[in-house]
């Protein structure tokens, strides 16, 4: 296919077998899932035709389990061709545990690619404004969306709050990135706070005027739309 490959810093892997889509439409979507239980998919980027493609609904949907899925190098095996890309849209059905459909991102070794990263929080439990305080962690932020190289994506970002005392916050600014990764929110001056600590009932305020963002917020994860409005997409 022409891309070229690299090799990932972390030790988590997924790969998953492709096969090739021969039928589009409605009917053909429907049949690929109902009977041949297999969730169409698209493949596209690098310069090179969109690709249509089906993946084993058990193998994704396991796959889906691990947090590391949304914002790793996925390694696409179809017909022994092995190519790199990254999940950017994902569609559930409203209400049964179904994938209907996957967008793909391809990905090569000097293109930068945009994606989120979950964000890991430790050292709650010794961090002063808790244990010494009486005040409790509200988590802002699940995720964060970074730009960089493939083979500098961060699996995840640690949040050390261990430090962190009474009305105090870490904010973007403040993440320890990796060598080589940006973060989008900076490029546009947008320096939120990521966590702070905070006495109970200011977080019981808070919450309640501000939900908790999704853990995967920056992956398009969507509930899909009745059967029929699939055609759309498969006609990519």
């Amino acid at each position: 296919m022409g891309l070229l490959f690299f090799e990932e810093l972390t030790m988590t892997t997924f790969e998953l077998s492709a096969k090739t889509r021969e039928a589009f439409g409605t009917g053909a979507s429907r049949r690929l899932r109902h009977l041949e239980n297999r969730v169409p998919a698209i493949l596209y980027g690098a310069g090179e035709p969109p690709m249509p493609l089906s993946f084993d609904h058990n193998q994704l949907l396991r796959s889906l389990e691990n947090e590391a899925f949304y914002s790793h190098i996925l390694t696409i095996d179809l017909d022994g061709q092995k190519q790199k890309a990254v999940l950017k849209d994902l569609q559930r059905h409203p209400f049964k545990p179904r994938i209907v459909h996957l967008d793909l991102l391809r990905v090569t070794a000097k293109e930068k690619i945009t994606i989120s990263v979950p964000l890991h929080f430790e050292g709650e439990e010794t961090a002063p404004g808790i244990k010494n305080g009486g005040g409790v962690m509200a988590r802002l932020l699940n995720s964060v969306e970074v730009r960089c190289l493939p083979d500098a994506l961060p699996e995840f970002i640690n949040v050390d709050v261990s430090k962190l005392g009474l009305d105090e916050a870490i904010h973007l600014s403040q993440l320890p990135l990796p060598e080589g990764v940006e973060l989008i929110a900076l490029t546009h001056d947008d320096d939120r706070p990521v966590v702070n600590i905070q006495l109970q009932r200011a977080v019981e305020e808070e919450s309640t005027a501000a939900p908790e963002s999704a853990e995967v917020p920056a992956i398009n994860v969507k509930e899909a739309a009745p059967e029929e409005n699939q055609a759309e997409k498969d006609k990519k």
